[in-house]
């Protein structure tokens, strides 16, 4: 079993969506994400009628990983709904890219799998080419 198996069963393990409250739905989007110390840590997408409340699996993956061990730095990703990514699929959204580069710039070589199958990925710079966070980090 490699890696990306790994992180797929722990990500699923956490799908089954549910209605929370008349407003409030999770688990319809998960993740894992693999530490800097190869620990693995999970998270699920949480909406609710509000916008504001809404948390992506991604950041709750990466929070889950702060809060429990202290550490901002993510080797690999994948996060995916019913399926496994696929044709490049699994892409974290903008606010989920922010918040993994502003944990760290070592996030920058992150690998995002975006097909499952081929074990095709991405690393978060080549998403984001021209962050506008580097300059804070030369300081």
């Amino acid at each position: 079993m490699d890696i990306w198996e790994k992180l797929y069963n722990k990500a699923k393990a956490e799908y089954h969506p549910e209605d929370v409250s008349p407003f409030i739905s999770a688990h319809h989007v998960v993740c894992a994400i693999e530490a800097e110390n190869g620990e693995i840590y999970t998270g699920f997408c949480i909406e609710g009628a509000s916008g504001v409340i809404a948390l992506c699996a991604e950041r709750v993956a990466g929070l889950n990983m702060y809060m429990h061990s202290g550490q901002t730095v993510v080797k690999r990703l994948i996060a995916f709904r019913d399926q496994p990514p696929k044709e490049h699929g699994g892409l974290p959204c903008g606010a989920c890219q922010e918040f993994f580069l502003q944990l760290s710039a070592e996030n920058a070589e992150m690998e995002i799998l975006t097909d499952y199958e081929s074990r095709k990925t991405l690393k978060l710079k080549d998403l984001m080419p021209h962050w506008w966070g580097w300059k804070r980090y030369k300081k």
